[in-house]
């Protein structure tokens, strides 16, 4: 097939989302697929290093004196009130200047299918419509809201611009219709389908957001020296929590021998760093920054139990990538890790309140620091359910499906 993945970005280095269009473009490009890539101009040097013998198939948008003006004016906002502003604005005029490429590309190489996989919000508007082919939306995630025990949490400011954003979404969506119009829209779950805006006329798939590279995430054997390693990754930021597993940990680290890594940085990495010395945690807990996919995977090699106490995260691939690899997983019982993770692989905590949370990784991570035959036997399952449906070929798989679904809707019209 013909086709083209369009994303403001496709990076390892960004991470999150911007994980899932480098993984289409690259694990297509492995079929032999006539694939494309369209991006924003920030990508190019990455997508040069990683791609050098398919430059002919990288196209970028340039990077222009709006765009730059919009970064530094979100800069000075909180992070949900950028997103919904500044950020959404600098999507838009990506896509506007994207639009005239893929337009080009569709002419000239008689494309059969566009795909939109990020953003994965299910408001988001997009600009992708009378391309002249078929357009693929999504996997979708979202539709989520804090525990209620949490919502009060944030800051008043950040719910306004949450709640904002969500009422508008309809009449946006309706004006800037991409969505509504593509041949296909593919949700991650059944909660993204239901916040979807109204008027959609396509097919609705579903279809995981995220997957595992098992090139990357390799299954390892994981030492048992008498100390038992727990390991965080992701970004530093409010809604991870990353405090409740400090304060788990304050508690449970006379009792056993244990040590926590984070991996990850972000603005929250002062004050929890802060607060961790203050515990008395200086010994026990190392914080390590921001580091490479591949060294993300060496470390997790050398640990035992994964750790993500996050209230909002839709997706967590993070979580896939530590099943892969055999580790067991404690996370918050709430959004994309209560789809990926059960009993048999896990410890689903549930988030009624903060300070069950904290006792329900306090005493979950007591069980596996005490037991290293619950976590090869968590591990074990945990690797046979990623691989059985989260292995990203499966995905590559489906997705061409999808394509042909798409190419068929769009003849019909």
């Amino acid at each position: 097939m013909r086709i083209i993945i369009a994303a403001d970005n496709a990076s390892a280095r960004f991470g999150g989302e911007a994980f899932i269009p480098l993984n289409y473009f690259r694990l297509l490009l492995a079929r032999k697929e006539d694939v494309r890539l369209v991006v924003h101009a920030r990508n190019k040097s990455e997508l040069s290093e990683l791609f050098p013998n398919d430059l002919d198939r990288l196209y970028f948008a340039d990077d222009t004196m709006l765009h730059k003006a919009l970064f530094r004016s979100g800069r000075l906002l909180p992070r949900r009130l950028a997103d919904a502003t500044t950020g959404l604005l600098i999507h838009l005029s990506t896509q506007f200047a994207q639009r005239r490429i893929i337009r080009h590309l569709v002419r000239a190489h008689d494309v059969d299918v566009v795909h939109v996989p990020i953003p994965v919000s299910p408001k988001a508007p997009s600009l992708m419509w009378e391309l002249g082919t078929a357009v693929v939306i999504g996997p979708l995630n979202g539709g989520m809201e804090y525990p209620e025990a949490f919502r009060r949490e944030r800051s008043k400011l950040s719910r306004l611009a949450f709640n904002f954003g969500r009422s508008i979404a309809h009449f946006v969506n309706a004006l800037i219709p991409g969505i509504l119009r593509a041949e296909v829209v593919i949700v991650a779950n059944q909660r993204t389908r239901e916040a979807l805006p109204r008027g959609i006329t396509g097919h609705v798939v579903e279809l995981v957001e995220n997957g595992v590279d098992f090139s990357v995430w390799q299954k390892s054997c994981h030492a048992d020296d008498g100390s038992v390693r727990f390991i965080f990754i992701g970004r530093l930021i409010d809604w991870k929590v990353l405090d409740v597993v400090l304060e788990a940990i304050c508690r449970i680290y006379r009792q056993v021998s244990v040590s926590l890594e984070v991996v990850g940085d972000g603005p929250m990495r002062e004050s929890w760093q802060t607060l961790a010395d203050q515990m008395g945690l200086g010994s026990v807990v190392t914080f390590s920054g921001w580091l490479s996919q591949s060294a993300c995977a060496t470390r997790l090699q050398r640990s035992h139990v994964l750790v993500l106490p996050s209230l909002f995260e839709c997706g967590g691939a993070v979580v896939l990538e530590a099943m892969a690899m055999g580790l067991p997983v404690i996370a918050t019982d709430w959004g994309g890790p209560a789809d990926y993770l059960d009993e048999s692989c896990g410890i689903l905590v549930k988030p009624s309140s903060r300070e069950a949370l904290v006792d329900g990784f306090a005493s979950a991570m007591q069980r596996l620091a005490q037991s290293p035959e619950l976590r090869a036997r968590l591990g074990d399952a945990g690797y046979k359910r990623a691989r059985e449906h989260f292995d990203w070929e499966h995905k590559i798989n489906q997705i061409l499906k999808i394509y042909e679904l798409a190419g068929t809707a769009q003849r019909q019209v």
